[in-house]
Protein backbone atom coordinates (compact mmCIF):
# COMPACT_ATOMS: atom_id res chain seq x y z
CA UNK A 1 0.00 0.00 0.00
CA UNK A 2 1.28 3.47 -0.91
CA UNK A 3 1.25 6.25 1.66
CA UNK A 4 1.69 9.95 0.93
CA UNK A 5 2.33 12.57 3.58
CA UNK A 6 0.67 15.97 3.16
CA UNK A 7 1.40 19.12 5.11
CA UNK A 8 -1.88 21.02 5.24
CA UNK A 9 -2.02 24.76 5.59
CA UNK A 10 -4.91 27.19 6.09
CA UNK A 11 -7.32 26.94 3.18
CA UNK A 12 -6.03 23.61 1.87
CA UNK A 13 -8.43 20.85 0.84
CA UNK A 14 -7.20 17.26 0.74
CA UNK A 15 -9.01 14.95 -1.70
CA UNK A 16 -9.37 11.37 -0.42
CA UNK A 17 -11.80 8.65 -1.38
CA UNK A 18 -14.11 7.27 1.11
CA UNK A 19 -20.56 8.39 7.44
CA UNK A 20 -19.89 11.07 9.39
CA UNK A 21 -18.36 14.50 9.86
CA UNK A 22 -15.38 14.74 12.19
CA UNK A 23 -13.94 18.02 13.41
CA UNK A 24 -10.52 18.45 14.93
CA UNK A 25 -10.39 21.82 16.73
CA UNK A 26 -6.91 23.28 16.92
CA UNK A 27 -5.39 24.98 19.91
CA UNK A 28 -4.65 28.70 20.12
CA UNK A 29 -3.29 29.90 16.80
CA UNK A 30 -3.89 26.53 15.13
CA UNK A 31 -6.25 25.70 12.28
CA UNK A 32 -9.46 23.79 12.71
CA UNK A 33 -9.67 20.79 10.39
CA UNK A 34 -12.95 19.37 9.17
CA UNK A 35 -12.79 15.86 7.74
CA UNK A 36 -15.71 14.61 5.67
CA UNK A 37 -16.11 10.84 5.43
CA UNK A 38 -19.04 9.35 3.50
CA UNK A 39 -19.88 5.76 2.58
CA UNK A 40 -18.88 4.47 -0.84
CA UNK A 41 -21.70 5.21 -3.27
CA UNK A 42 -23.13 8.11 -1.26
CA UNK A 43 -22.78 10.72 -4.02
CA UNK A 44 -25.45 10.48 -6.71
CA UNK A 45 -24.76 8.53 -9.89
CA UNK A 46 -24.61 11.78 -11.87
CA UNK A 47 -22.07 13.29 -9.47
CA UNK A 48 -20.08 10.08 -9.45
CA UNK A 49 -19.79 10.26 -13.24
CA UNK A 50 -18.68 13.91 -13.13
CA UNK A 51 -16.00 13.38 -10.48
CA UNK A 52 -14.72 10.02 -11.74
CA UNK A 53 -11.43 11.53 -12.92
CA UNK A 54 -10.48 12.46 -9.37
CA UNK A 55 -9.84 8.81 -8.53
CA UNK A 56 -6.72 9.04 -10.64
CA UNK A 57 -5.48 12.48 -9.67
CA UNK A 58 -1.97 11.99 -8.25
CA UNK A 59 -1.91 15.39 -6.52
CA UNK A 60 -4.81 15.59 -4.10
CA UNK A 61 -4.00 18.79 -2.25
CA UNK A 62 -6.08 21.73 -3.50
CA UNK A 63 -5.79 25.38 -2.46
CA UNK A 64 -8.65 27.40 -3.98
CA UNK A 65 -8.42 31.08 -4.83
CA UNK A 66 -9.91 33.33 -2.11
CA UNK A 67 -13.28 33.89 -3.78
CA UNK A 68 -13.80 30.19 -4.47
CA UNK A 69 -12.53 29.31 -1.00
CA UNK A 70 -15.18 31.53 0.58
CA UNK A 71 -17.92 29.84 -1.43
CA UNK A 72 -16.62 26.36 -0.61
CA UNK A 73 -16.37 27.10 3.10
CA UNK A 74 -19.95 28.37 3.06
CA UNK A 75 -21.07 25.11 1.50
CA UNK A 76 -18.99 23.15 4.00
CA UNK A 77 -20.54 24.99 6.93
CA UNK A 78 -24.00 24.27 5.52
CA UNK A 79 -23.13 20.61 5.11
CA UNK A 80 -21.85 20.31 8.68
CA UNK A 81 -24.94 22.12 9.99
CA UNK A 82 -27.34 19.93 8.05
CA UNK A 83 -25.47 16.79 9.08
CA UNK A 84 -25.96 17.70 12.74
CA UNK A 85 -29.72 18.24 12.28
CA UNK A 86 -30.76 14.62 11.78
CA UNK A 87 -34.16 15.15 13.39
CA UNK A 88 -34.98 18.32 11.46
CA UNK A 89 -36.09 16.58 8.27
CA UNK A 90 -37.62 13.33 7.17
CA UNK A 91 -34.87 10.78 6.58
CA UNK A 92 -35.11 10.84 2.77
CA UNK A 93 -35.02 14.65 2.73
CA UNK A 94 -32.11 14.64 5.18
CA UNK A 95 -30.06 12.27 2.98
CA UNK A 96 -30.84 14.17 -0.23
CA UNK A 97 -29.90 17.48 1.39
CA UNK A 98 -26.51 16.11 2.43
CA UNK A 99 -26.03 14.44 -0.94
CA UNK A 100 -26.77 17.63 -2.90
CA UNK A 101 -24.52 19.83 -0.78
CA UNK A 102 -21.74 17.28 -1.01
CA UNK A 103 -22.15 17.07 -4.78
CA UNK A 104 -21.56 20.79 -5.25
CA UNK A 105 -18.41 20.66 -3.11
CA UNK A 106 -17.02 17.59 -4.88
CA UNK A 107 -17.67 18.87 -8.38
CA UNK A 108 -16.12 22.25 -7.59
CA UNK A 109 -13.01 20.67 -6.07
CA UNK A 110 -12.49 18.34 -9.03
CA UNK A 111 -12.56 21.24 -11.46
CA UNK A 112 -10.20 23.50 -9.55
CA UNK A 113 -6.84 23.85 -11.28
CA UNK A 114 -4.17 23.30 -8.65
CA UNK A 115 -0.75 24.50 -9.91
CA UNK A 116 0.92 21.64 -8.04
CA UNK A 117 -0.70 19.20 -10.44
CA UNK A 118 1.21 20.67 -13.35
CA UNK A 119 4.45 18.97 -12.33
CA UNK A 120 3.46 15.76 -14.10
CA UNK A 121 3.80 15.47 -17.85
CA UNK A 122 0.33 13.99 -18.21
CA UNK A 123 1.24 10.96 -20.30
CA UNK A 124 0.66 12.69 -23.64
CA UNK A 125 -1.23 11.23 -26.56
CA UNK A 126 -0.56 7.53 -25.74
CA UNK A 127 -2.28 7.83 -22.38
CA UNK A 128 -5.26 9.75 -23.69
CA UNK A 129 -5.78 7.18 -26.46
CA UNK A 130 -5.34 4.36 -23.94
CA UNK A 131 -7.83 5.93 -21.57
CA UNK A 132 -10.45 6.22 -24.30
CA UNK A 133 -9.82 2.65 -25.41
CA UNK A 134 -10.30 1.41 -21.84
CA UNK A 135 -13.58 3.31 -21.55
CA UNK A 136 -14.82 1.62 -24.70
CA UNK A 137 -13.33 -1.80 -24.09
CA UNK A 138 -13.08 -2.68 -20.40
CA UNK A 139 -16.20 -4.83 -20.74
CA UNK A 140 -14.35 -6.87 -23.34
CA UNK A 141 -10.76 -7.17 -22.12
CA UNK A 142 -8.66 -6.33 -19.09
CA UNK A 143 -5.29 -7.04 -20.72
CA UNK A 144 -2.77 -4.26 -21.34
CA UNK A 145 -1.45 -6.28 -24.27
CA UNK A 146 -4.81 -6.16 -26.03
CA UNK A 147 -5.04 -2.37 -25.78
CA UNK A 148 -1.43 -2.02 -26.89
CA UNK A 149 -2.10 -4.09 -30.01
CA UNK A 150 -5.28 -2.14 -30.74
CA UNK A 151 -3.56 1.24 -30.43
CA UNK A 152 -0.25 0.33 -32.05
CA UNK A 153 1.89 0.87 -28.94
CA UNK A 154 3.93 -1.53 -26.87
CA UNK A 155 2.61 -2.51 -23.40
CA UNK A 156 5.68 -0.80 -21.95
CA UNK A 157 4.78 2.49 -23.68
CA UNK A 158 1.26 2.40 -22.25
CA UNK A 159 2.59 1.63 -18.79
CA UNK A 160 5.09 4.50 -18.96
CA UNK A 161 2.42 6.90 -20.25
CA UNK A 162 -0.06 5.90 -17.56
CA UNK A 163 2.54 6.19 -14.84
CA UNK A 164 3.51 9.66 -16.08
CA UNK A 165 -0.13 10.80 -16.07
CA UNK A 166 -1.42 9.14 -12.93
CA UNK A 167 1.40 7.59 -10.97
CA UNK A 168 0.19 4.03 -11.50
CA UNK A 169 0.72 1.36 -14.14
CA UNK A 170 -1.57 0.55 -17.08
CA UNK A 171 -2.83 -2.68 -15.53
CA UNK A 172 -3.71 -0.90 -12.30
CA UNK A 173 -5.61 1.71 -14.29
CA UNK A 174 -7.65 -0.97 -16.06
CA UNK A 175 -8.37 -2.81 -12.82
CA UNK A 176 -9.43 0.41 -11.08
CA UNK A 177 -11.82 1.24 -13.92
CA UNK A 178 -13.32 -2.25 -13.85
CA UNK A 179 -13.68 -2.10 -10.07
CA UNK A 180 -15.36 1.31 -10.24
CA UNK A 181 -17.92 0.00 -12.73
CA UNK A 182 -18.55 -3.09 -10.61
CA UNK A 183 -19.23 -0.92 -7.55
CA UNK A 184 -21.47 1.39 -9.57
CA UNK A 185 -23.58 -1.50 -10.84
CA UNK A 186 -23.78 -3.15 -7.42
CA UNK A 187 -24.97 0.09 -5.81
CA UNK A 188 -27.21 1.55 -8.49
CA UNK A 189 -28.75 -1.50 -10.21
CA UNK A 190 -30.45 -4.73 -9.21
CA UNK A 191 -28.28 -6.82 -11.54
CA UNK A 192 -27.00 -10.01 -9.98
CA UNK A 193 -23.24 -10.38 -9.42
CA UNK A 194 -23.27 -13.00 -12.18
CA UNK A 195 -24.84 -10.55 -14.66
CA UNK A 196 -22.43 -7.82 -13.58
CA UNK A 197 -19.44 -10.10 -14.07
CA UNK A 198 -20.48 -10.67 -17.69
CA UNK A 199 -21.09 -6.97 -18.30
CA UNK A 200 -17.63 -5.95 -17.10
CA UNK A 201 -15.72 -8.63 -18.96
CA UNK A 202 -15.27 -11.63 -16.69
CA UNK A 203 -15.72 -15.07 -18.24
CA UNK A 204 -16.72 -16.65 -14.94
CA UNK A 205 -18.52 -15.23 -11.88
CA UNK A 206 -15.98 -16.92 -9.60
CA UNK A 207 -13.16 -14.97 -11.24
CA UNK A 208 -15.09 -11.71 -10.76
CA UNK A 209 -15.76 -12.56 -7.12
CA UNK A 210 -12.07 -13.31 -6.51
CA UNK A 211 -11.06 -10.07 -8.25
CA UNK A 212 -13.54 -8.03 -6.20
CA UNK A 213 -12.48 -9.64 -2.92
CA UNK A 214 -8.81 -9.05 -3.70
CA UNK A 215 -9.41 -5.31 -4.20
CA UNK A 216 -12.03 -4.64 -1.53
CA UNK A 217 -11.70 -7.40 1.06
CA UNK A 218 -15.32 -8.49 0.55
CA UNK A 219 -17.48 -10.31 -1.97
CA UNK A 220 -19.75 -8.41 -4.37
CA UNK A 221 -22.78 -9.52 -2.36
CA UNK A 222 -21.23 -8.36 0.91
CA UNK A 223 -20.38 -4.99 -0.66
CA UNK A 224 -23.94 -4.54 -1.92
CA UNK A 225 -25.40 -5.35 1.49
CA UNK A 226 -23.02 -2.92 3.17
CA UNK A 227 -23.84 0.00 0.87
CA UNK A 228 -27.60 -0.56 1.08
CA UNK A 229 -27.87 -0.63 4.86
Amino acid sequence: MDFTAYELGPGDWLWVWPGQVLQFPGGPGECRATVLVFPTGFPSAATDALIRDAEYVPYRLVTPAPARQTALLGLLDALVEEHADLGGLALEAYIETLRDLLSVILIRLVHLADPRRQTRAGGGKPFHRFRQAVEEGFGRTHRVEDYAAELGYSPRTLTRATRAALGCGAKRYIDDRVLLEAKRLLIHTSLTPTAISVRIGFAYPTVFSAFFRQHTGMTPTEFRCLTQT
